[in-house]
């Protein structure tokens, strides 16, 4: 699962694995009552600057948690030359500022007994900070000015490129990494959600004056959310917001939102050279939708039965039938503009073209037959009970706000996702299986010996052989 979506991402891979019976088994208790997240009380507000403001009291532990959403700074806004730049900036910000150095930043944050982080995402950039509810508004200082004023040091930007070369090489010698960078350019092709991932001249690009002139462009209050949960009132919350934001203002022209991603993708088959490898790496995908598209909701329950957890139908068919691999996955992945369908697993190089077939067996067969009632309620606790505990802190319930903002959602969804979620027929996950997880449909990506998958890969189409 990437990142976001971790977002919303949500989203699949939260609770314990529930068995599939709509009674708990004998002898054991009987399941609780379900419950919804109580729609939370939102004190909103929009600064003179155009900064959007909700503030959401708690009680609770004496802490105050803050989230820092600026969308269209994440990966969409790299330049085709720049992909993953998001992912530098983001990491650069509490590098220094124009009045501390990384140091001075850690010190005063830990003095406030708290932290402050930044986390890029394909629609935005994310910074967070929670601090002991006494310290709040010397927290939300210090977020604001790693926000406003960083200064991206020439030593640390100069650690930070060595650092992130190191990174990709590493990476670039994991058959996971290559697989997703492929599926991800076969089903976006140009656009720039394909783009999030670095390369070696990308990070050789970066430099401080790039960082700041990127900094002014995607900071900027009138595209940004700020989120304020805690031990503290609305009152005091607003006017800690006016103190450390109040003034801050946009430079120049708003970026331009992320192009809608094209859905009529012709599938590519792809083979990555991995010469000598003993398994393969494979991934299917094809487009899919944005997290505020209709079909979301029962999208994301359709995602869970095929491919969300570890009782998956592709996790139980490959894994516990089949002794294919210790794990396969599938589902839907949704931003502000688009999204995508991917399934992947590591598998045996014998049985590679049998895991293609068993995933759109499993495909087919979602778009095909009702499910039952008994595999319908078992996904609907999973999703339901996931959702429900990784949503109890304050920080998570600030971050999934900000997080749903960013794609496109509103505060509601946070109590509404769970009600209308049980709501999802099984008519409704046929339908949606029959739209995006068509096996027609979908791109093929393997990573692995050529010379022992030709003959299993014949009967899925002709195979573009690629180094890199």
């Amino acid at each position: 699962m990437n990142k976001l979506m971790l977002a919303l991402a949500v989203s699949l891979a939260f609770a314990p694995t529930l068995h599939a019976q709509t009674r708990a088994p004998n002898g054991m208790p009987a399941y609780g009552q379900e419950k919804s997240i109580p729609a939370p009380k939102i004190a909103k507000q929009t600064l003179a600057n155009g900064l959007t403001v909700w503030v959401v009291p708690r009680q609770g532990l004496p802490r105050v948690d803050f989230v820092l959403a600026l969308r269209g700074a994440g990966f969409a806004a790299d330049a085709p030359a720049q992909g993953g730049f998001a992912a530098m900036l983001a990491g650069m910000l509490n590098e220094g500022t124009a009045k501390r150095d990384s140091r001075a930043i850690a010190e005063a944050a830990q003095g406030m007994g708290g932290e402050v982080a930044a986390s890029p995402a394909a629609d935005g950039i994310i910074l967070s900070a929670n601090a002991v509810a006494s310290q709040a508004g010397g927290m939300l200082e210090l977020m604001a000015e790693i926000a406003r004023q960083p200064s991206f040091p020439e030593n640390e930007v100069a650690l930070a490129k060595a650092n992130a070369l190191q990174a990709l090489r590493v990476a670039e010698t994991q058959p996971g990494f290559r697989a997703e960078r492929a599926i991800k350019k076969a089903v976006y092709l140009d656009h720039p959600y394909s783009r999030t991932d670095p390369t070696a001249e990308s990070i050789n690009a970066v430099s401080a004056a790039l960082l700041r002139t990127e900094h002014a462009k995607r900071f900027r209050p009138d595209r940004a959310l700020l989120v304020i949960t805690g031990r503290i009132t609305e009152a005091e919350a607003l006017k800690l917001a006016q103190a450390a934001f109040g003034d801050w203002k946009a430079s120049g022209a708003a970026l331009p939102d992320t192009p809608a991603v094209a859905t009529n993708v012709k599938p590519a088959r792809i083979l990555l050279k991995r010469d000598g490898s003993v398994q393969s790496t494979l991934r299917v995908g094809s487009p899919g939708i944005a997290a505020s598209a209709a079909d979301q909701i029962p999208l994301r329950l359709t995602s869970t039965i095929i491919g969300g957890g570890f009782s998956s139908r592709i996790n139980t068919n490959l894994r516990e039938e089949k002794g294919y691999t210790y794990g396969a996955s599938a589902g839907a992945r949704m931003s502000r503009a688009g999204g995508m369908m991917v399934g992947g697993a590591d598998v045996r190089n014998e049985v590679t073209g049998a895991a293609l077939a068993e995933y759109f067996k499993e495909y087919k067969r979602l778009g095909s037959e009702l499910v039952t009632t008994a595999e319908m309620d078992m996904n609907k606790r999973y999703v339901a009970g996931g959702y429900l505990l990784n949503n109890q802190l304050q920080r998570s319930v600030a971050n999934t706000l900000a997080a749903n903002w960013l794609v496109g959602l509103p505060p509601e969804f946070l109590g509404d996702y769970v009600p209308l979620m049980r709501k999802v027929t099984p008519q409704q996950v046929r339908t949606v299986a029959q739209k995006y997880f068509a096996p027609e449909n979908q791109s093929i990506v393997i990573v692995g010996d050529p010379s022992k998958l030709d003959a299993q890969l014949a009967p899925y189409g002709e195979f573009t052989v690629q180094d890199k």
